[in-house]
Parts: C-alpha cells; sequence; structure tokens
C-alpha cells in the first residue's frame, strides 16, 4: 500500500517522539509498504528550521537526505497535476503546505498518515 508521510509524522519517527501511535509506527515498519514524503514537506522544514521553529540534530538538507535513505522513504515531487488538484478542494484547511499533502494524496492514491484532526474532513484516505 502507498501511504504519504504528513510532515510531522516523518519527523515524529526519526525522532522518537511519543505522540506517534503504534498503529502507525506499524505502517511505516511494514516493508511491504511505501511510504513518501512530499517535496513540500522538505520545503516546510526548511522554512521552520531557517525561522528556528524547528531543531534537527543536523543541516535540514542533511538530515532529511539522511532519513530518507535510512527510512526507506520516496520523494514525492510536486507536479502540475498536484497544484490544479487544489481548485477541487474544498477550503476547510487554510494551511498550504497541508492542502498541497492533501491534493497529493488524493492524486497520487496514497492514505494519507497525519495526526491533524481537520484534515479528516476531506474526502481522502487517512491514516492516523
Amino acid at each position: 500500500m502507498k501511504y504519504l508521510m504528513d510532515t510531522h509524522i516523518f519527523l515524529w519517527w526519526i525522532l522518537e517522539n511519543p505522540k506517534l501511535k503504534e498503529r502507525v509506527k506499524a505502517i511505516i515498519r511494514n516493508k511491504h509498504n511505501i511510504l513518501y514524503l512530499s517535496a513540500v514537506s522538505t520545503w516546510e522544514m526548511l522554512i521552520k528550521s531557517g525561522a528556528g521553529k524547528l531543531s534537527l540534530p543536523d543541516s535540514p538538507e542533511t538530515f532529511i537526505r539522511k532519513q530518507l535513505l535510512l527510512n526507506d522513504i520516496n520523494i514525492l515531487d510536486i507536479t502540475l497535476q498536484h497544484t490544479f488538484a487544489l481548485a477541487e478542494l474544498p477550503l476547510i484547511h487554510k494551511d498550504p503546505f497541508d492542502r498541497i499533502l492533501i491534493a497529493q494524496a488524493k492524486c497520487e492514491n496514497c492514505t494519507f498518515i497525519t495526526n491533524d484532526t481537520l484534515i479528516k474532513s476531506y474526502d481522502v484516505n487517512v491514516a492516523d
């Protein structure tokens, strides 16, 4: 099965945050699942790191590249199809990062792994 990880889920997994639920850990550990992190999540982490709102054990680029490789997580690039899909999303969630993640999950038929309850208001498969 294909899963798109929300930015906070990626960070919680890597940094072993106790907020990460056991059922989500099981999804991530399952080698039969295909895991994705969106390029928008890397952008979000770089912005937050630069603004002092996110502390990482290494530079964002080094940290992200290393963790993608170590955890067998694929990058999902943003395509024109993903951006056009934004027009079909109701304005429930105002965060542009979350909106493109929702659009990507829908377009790519991925289950979206998130702890954001507002995202459940969308017509997208969510694992929480």
